[in-house]
């Protein structure tokens, strides 16, 4: 899966990027929520998904879109997509834990670390190696 700049949901997705960076969070909202509105591909709607969770106010919205955005990723039936499985399973195993449900964060992490053969070996892929192994260490 390749990132198309030319492809509109991806510049808003970017623009909203650009607006977090300025504090602009709200504007960055909106601009995420209008890619999801865009989005009519099963790529395009797991890219706006993700954006949207990060802008969410509580946790269980979050949790709430990042399944929505698994659950789409799951669908898309392209082998260089496991790669974003381990951040994936990593970002609704930590809305479980945070939600105090440590029964879905265990089952969730634990498929989180069933796909880290398809990370990169780099800062990204160690950062999110990090993350599932932490989080697993917090809900044994």
């Amino acid at each position: 899966m390749t990132f198309d700049a030319e492809n509109p949901v991806i510049q808003l997705c970017a623009a909203g990027m650009q607006k977090e960076g300025e504090g602009k969070p709200l504007e960055a909202k909106q601009l995420f929520y209008e890619a999801w509105e865009k989005a009519a591909s099963p790529f395009e709607q797991f890219t706006a998904a993700h954006y949207v969770a990060r802008r969410q106010s509580t946790v269980e919205e979050k949790l709430t879109w990042d399944e929505k955005c698994l659950a789409i990723a799951l669908t898309i039936e392209e082998e260089s997509m496991k790669a974003n499985y381990p951040s994936l399973y990593l970002n609704v195993a930590k809305g479980f834990e945070d939600t105090g449900n440590l029964e879905d964060a265990r089952k969730n992490y634990t498929l989180a670390l069933s796909y880290t053969t398809y990370l990169p070996d780099d800062g990204y892929g160690n950062m999110i190696k990090a993350g599932i192994n932490k989080g697993l260490q917090r809900v044994k």
